[in-house]
């Protein structure tokens, strides 16, 4: 392909930064004439039009052209001395606290946006008043504080912010099975399973993080507020009037979170905004249909963003994702759950139609304990003599839906990822049609040994940590751990750079290991941590990595930053635990008086009784309850392969907007979601991504990701407000006979679908389901 060289001035916008005229570098232009099969990929990518007007010297997205600016300043401080002191102190402060109060319900969880804010004015600040000096060749104050600067500093708050998913195989260990290793298993253990996963991610960036397709929406909303509250000044944020993105961004974060103080604590009712059940609090069915905490969501509409973006932001996600993920909720929950729950399938009548918890015949809460033995194992005679696990309509819903994109997904990327995947295999990092790819170029790219060497070092810390103590987890399944992962990590970061949805793994990680070695609670957490958390980490660190390309931050200081933070939050993080553990007297019991009650905990011990005591045998296998669940990995085969080949009678239809992966994963977080979090979601998705996308363009294009990020950043910090002045002084007795026993906070819960009715009521004594199990 013909290219011209072209002098191109390269000038950040940033407020502070003095860029001389005439410094230019040389960047390789596109033909004047693109393709947009150049661009787009080698494959039908419904992010783009095709009959748009391409520009060759900016991205072909008006999403990433409205957050990302299309230039570059490679003389602006990146990894100075002010980057790595201020990132480290929050990648030791932010993965501490959150540990903390991980433990504790209510709890809080303060979120790298929070980071991200306080850094600036803390960054400006050490621009203004330390001294310009060196000290061993290092300058203490190497000028304005520069957005590079500030991304690097938010990507060491947010890689280990929250509480590593390996530290709760130590906490249930501990407090379930009383097992209590040394400080070096744990160490090995967390470092192992959140490290390994970078190597994988290292080797997906030419598939995830290169091509231009592949654009990461979350990573937009970041983008936008880098560039507002550093004062950015770019094409792609068009030409419209107004006020200043800075202005909008302000009113409105001041808006978010003094609004949030109403939904998250004065008027509770604005929240879950059950109306219809106030109507009619003692009528089950309607409950069980328009209610919020129980119920399908039916009543549509809440007044809490915390709610609205709880799956993620809906201003982040494009329409046509938000609309598959809608056709799906609705279909499975409004039509099919109602009509398997009436209809009294998998005894259903007798549970709540939507609920996070199991339920024994006796429609009671399932009591694990009285199936086991005192080494944690299964005492077949007690099961047979207690009861087969139950679970709610929508939970068993969830469970097929999970079976379904886990097959969707591999057959939805041979189909229409193939030839992508191919060309990017051969195609060098630098060969691509792209101005941010190309601007990129000019940094060294991390060395493929480095990504080796994390792998093997971590690798070696898995074995000895399942080696050298008692985890009955043998190597060959952690390797199978690992290559699920692997083989996963492509396909699902492909779909999830595309349509901000990310499949998880964590119940055919299960389900795989409850089948290979039952009877292993410790193994079975195990091999879901490594290959679940693998893949998580190894997207996330491609996730950064595109926010680095996007922020045109060099590859090798991102690398350093990621790996240190993250071994830094680790150790953290296993430090405040072991502290707590030894500190706090009745740590994980039910009745911890200062609420350190260990709610995740509880779920995680739960779950590997369930998939690694009980066994998914006992629930998926024939003749079991929940059997015909297993038909949706069949179905999760057919159904892409027919949306293909329709796809390729009617190519310019409808038809070809249709991701399947995406309509059974996207409700993947039910539960602990409910519709609360879905319905509202998908209309404010509607109104955003199409009605103002399609009107108001200019508008759309200059606001729309700051006002997400502005809403997220209000409900953050007010979110924080709330906990530490009203919640968690004096345990939450302040207001305790006043504004929390008023009526808009006992509303949406003095009714039916706040108290979990069922449809069909047991007297005591009485059970239901199967005789033998």
């Amino acid at each position: 392909m013909d290219s011209a060289i072209t002098d191109e001035r390269i000038g950040s916008g940033s407020s502070g930064s003095s860029i001389q005229e005439q410094e230019k570098i040389d960047i390789e232009k596109s033909p004047a004439v693109l393709k947009v099969e150049d661009v787009i990929g080698d494959f039908d990518d419904p992010n783009i039009d095709p009959d748009a007007v391409l520009f060759e010297d900016d991205s072909p997205y008006p999403e990433v052209r409205s957050a990302v600016a299309n230039t570059d300043d490679p003389t602006m401080p990146v990894s100075s001395l002010r980057t790595w002191v201020i990132g480290l102190i929050w990648a030791i402060i932010i993965p501490g606290m959150n540990q903390f109060f991980f433990f504790r319900f209510p709890s809080v969880t303060v979120s790298a946006i929070v980071a991200q804010l306080i850094s600036f004015p803390v960054g400006r600040l050490w621009a203004r008043l330390l001294p310009n000096v060196k000290i061993f060749g290092v300058s203490i104050n190497p000028g304005p504080f520069t957005v590079k600067e500030h991304v690097l500093i938010t990507i060491m708050a947010n890689v280990g912010a929250q509480s590593a998913y390996a530290t709760d195989i130590v906490a249930v260990q501990r407090v379930y099975y009383d097992q209590v290793y040394s400080f070096a298993y744990q160490w090995m253990l967390v470092m192992s399973t959140q490290l390994i996963g970078f190597s994988i991610g290292g080797i997906a960036r030419r598939f995830l993080v290169q091509p231009p397709s592949m654009i990461w929406p979350a990573n937009l909303v970041t983008c936008a507020l880098f560039n507002t509250l550093h004062s950015q000044v770019y094409a792609g944020m068009g030409s419209r009037g107004g006020i200043s993105r800075e202005r909008f961004f302000f009113y409105a974060f001041l808006g978010s979170t003094c609004w949030y103080f109403f939904p998250g604590y004065i008027f509770q009712a604005l929240s879950f905004f059950n109306w219809v059940c106030w109507i009619a609090p003692n009528n089950v069915v309607v409950n069980q249909l328009f209610g919020y905490s129980s119920g399908l969501g039916m009543s549509l509409i809440t007044f809490d963003w915390a709610q609205i973006a709880f799956i993620g932001s809906p201003l982040a996600t494009p329409w046509w994702a938000e609309a598959n993920i809608a056709a799906g909720f609705v279909f499975f929950f409004w039509i099919l759950t109602p009509i398997l729950y009436y209809t009294n399938t998998w005894y259903s009548k007798y549970m709540p139609i939507s609920s996070r918890t199991s339920f024994d015949r006796f429609g009671q809460s399932y009591d694990v304990k009285r199936i086991i033995n005192d080494d944690a194992t299964i005492n077949v005679q007690k099961y047979e003599a207690y009861s087969p696990l139950f679970l709610s309509t929508t939970f068993a819903m969830s469970y097929g839906l999970s079976f379904a994109s886990i097959t969707a997904t591999l057959t939805h990327t041979f189909l229409y990822f193939r030839k992508q995947i191919w060309v990017q295999s051969r195609r060098s990092m630098s060969e691509q049609p792209d101005i941010h790819a190309r601007l990129m170029s000019k940094y060294p790219q991390v060395p493929e040994w480095w990504y080796a060497v994390i792998f093997v070092t971590m690798f070696v810390f898995g074995v000895v940590s399942i080696e050298v103590w008692n985890t009955q987890f043998p190597v060959w399944a952690f390797v199978l751990a690992l290559i699920i992962s692997f083989v996963y990590s492509i396909p699902i970061g492909m779909i999830q750079a595309i349509t901000n949805q990310q499949i998880g793994l964590n119940v055919i990680t299960e389900l795989i290991i409850g089948y290979a070695l039952p009877g292993r609670p410790i193994a079975m957490m195990m091999f879901k941590t490594w290959g679940y958390i693998t893949m998580a980490q190894a997207l996330t660190f491609a996730s950064d990595f595109k926010l680095g390309h996007y922020m045109k931050i060099p590859p090798r200081p991102m690398f350093w930053s990621q790996v240190v933070a993250t071994v830094i939050a680790g150790t953290v993080q296993l430090g405040v635990q072991a502290w707590m553990f030894t500190n706090i007297k009745g740590l994980c019991d039910p009745h911890q008086p200062d609420g350190f009650i260990c709610p995740s905990t509880q779920v995680f011990g739960t779950a590997s009784i369930i998939w690694g005591v009980i066994g998914p045998a006992r629930q998926f296998s024939p003749g079991q309850i929940y059997y015909a669940l297993v038909f949706f990995f069949i179905i999760g085969i057919v159904c892409p392969i027919a949306g293909y080949l329709v796809s390729l009678k009617w190519p310019n239809s409808w038809i070809k907007y249709i991701n399947f992966p995406v309509i059974f994963s996207g409700t993947g977080l039910i539960p602990p979601a409910t519709a609360v979090n879905y319905v509202p979601w998908s209309i404010v998705g509607f109104i955003f991504n199409y009605v103002i996308r399609r009107r108001h363009f200019s508008w759309w294009t200059k606001y729309n990701y700051v006002l997400s990020a502005a809403l997220d950043s209000g409900v953050a910090v007010s979110a924080i407000l709330i906990f530490f002045i009203l919640q968690y002084p004096a345990n939450g007795s302040i207001g305790a006979n006043t504004i929390q026993t008023w009526w808009g906070n006992t509303v949406p819960f003095n009714n039916a679908d706040g108290a979990s009715a069922p449809l069909i009521n047991l007297a005591p004594g009485e059970s239901f389901g199967p005789r033998k199990w």
